[in-house]
């Protein structure tokens, strides 16, 4: 288990958090964004920055999708623009598309239904289970038809859904398996990796996620037939412009400085007086906002994303523990507080992206945390970022518990700028605000 050692770093803090001796002043801002990017990127960043000739095309790629699949144990690694991008592929490589159903768990984000949607199949939504906001197989039952064909289990906030039932539940109904790992990379079920249980897997290194390329996505598959289908397909979607390239690696580095916990307090203001006039680039367009297509929507991964990517991977053992010690001092804090904290199945290792909390007043509660910390709202829509839910086909009330989830749920950050005193303070912070 790769957080064995994190649980001993925990228990020797012992109860030096405890509610009544933690009179304190935070004159820092902790943000969502920048925690996972270290300076050691910003540096190779800048390196590929000064190096135009070798900013979009190069052997980086190659070397990160081998040291990618290495990481999980797969066989192969494909990398895209975008996690979208690779579950749209993996959707066509099986062969989905018109008339075909594909099943997904709520709440999720619209790029993924909109992925679904461009290949001609019907996304079919399926309520979430309260104890880790993973797809309720029940629920998923009553939704399978004659035109059923896949199953994507997205493993939310980095909980691994219960495998074992799924995979039951896919044979029973003759099912393609996807695992949706955009916010898994590096949970485990019953010792094994996420993305290794069914047909294929995406990930995603978007500037939120466990690892940052600021956009970024992965098809992973140990079908070689899948893999040479999918490959075919990143050789004919275009490279990213320079322009474009040379903005994912400044936007990393500038992220990097302005989300700094001294200056992040001053920065947010201005980050929301720009709103989107802000000249970096977002992770999702108007258009996809919208449920539609954008012209460039099939775009490969650049030489310098890739070579961003190795020197996180390279961190990816130390980023996991971190965020499962910080997720257990969340658990050790709030766990008598009567919160709805995440319980994951039996056999599931977590690794928390971010930590779910249920609240009743989120409202109040992200104004008491306001000075502290900028706390995250995946997810505020059942599909997030979308100008409305039923530009995908979302029929409101059929989803309610997930419709629920989008009206109380927080998330607390577990990245490597928090620290355990730093997680101690935020949760007794909101243990204050939930008893005011």
């Amino acid at each position: 288990m790769h957080g064995s050692s994190a649980k001993s770093r925990l228990a020797a803090l012992g109860a030096s958090f405890t509610q009544g001796n933690l009179a304190f002043h935070l004159p820092r801002c902790w943000a969502m964004l920048g925690g996972t990017t270290r300076w050691s990127d910003c540096v190779e960043a800048l390196r590929y920055l000064m190096r135009p000739t070798q900013l979009v095309q190069g052997a980086k790629i190659e070397e990160y999708e081998q040291a990618f699949a290495r990481t999980l144990g797969a066989k192969y690694a494909i990398s895209f623009g975008s996690a979208r991008v690779a579950l749209y592929e993996l959707l066509r490589a099986l062969g989905i598309g018109e008339g075909a159903d594909v099943l997904l768990s709520l709440p999720s984000h619209i790029v993924v239904a909109n992925a679904i949607r461009y290949t001609g199949a019907r996304p079919v939504y399926v309520d979430c289970r309260w104890e880790d906001y993973n797809i309720d197989l029940a629920d998923a039952e009553r939704r399978i038809t004659p035109r059923s064909r896949v199953l994507l289990l997205q493993h939310t906030f980095g909980i691994p859904v219960d495998m074992d039932a799924a995979l039951l539940f896919a044979r029973r109904h003759n099912l393609l398996v996807i695992e949706d790992c955009v916010h898994a990379l590096g949970a485990r079920y019953d010792g094994r990796q996420a993305g290794m249980f069914g047909h294929a897997a995406i990930f995603s290194t978007e500037e939120t996620k466990t690892i940052s390329t600021v956009m970024g996505g992965m098809a992973v598959t140990n079908d070689p037939t899948l893999a040479s289908r999918t490959r075919a397909f990143q050789a004919s979607c275009s490279w990213p412009r320079r322009w474009l390239s040379a903005q994912y690696l400044m936007k990393l580095v500038v992220y990097y400085l302005l989300t700094q916990p001294h200056v992040h307090r001053f920065a947010r203001i201005a980050h929301e007086r720009l709103g989107r006039r802000n000249p970096l680039p977002g992770p999702t367009t108007l258009e996809e906002r919208k449920g539609h297509r954008p012209m460039d929507y099939e775009r490969r991964l650049s030489n310098g994303q890739a070579a961003v990517g190795l020197c996180q991977l390279s961190n990816l053992d130390q980023n996991l523990e971190h965020r499962e010690l910080v997720a257990n001092v969340y658990q050790a804090h709030l766990s008598g507080c009567g919160l709805r904290l995440p319980q994951a199945p039996a056999k599931a290792e977590p690794a928390f992206v971010r930590y779910p909390v249920w609240v009743e007043d989120r409202p109040k509660v992200i104004r008491a945390l306001a000075r502290h910390a900028v706390l995250g709202t995946w997810f505020t829509s059942v599909l997030e970022e979308a100008e409305s839910p039923d530009v995908a086909g979302y029929e409101p009330g059929s989803c309610p518990r997930a419709e629920q989830a989008a009206q109380h749920l927080i998330n607390l950050p577990t990245h490597s700028r928090i620290g355990a005193r730093d997680a101690g303070m935020l949760a007794t912070v909101l243990m204050r605000a939930l008893s005011s």
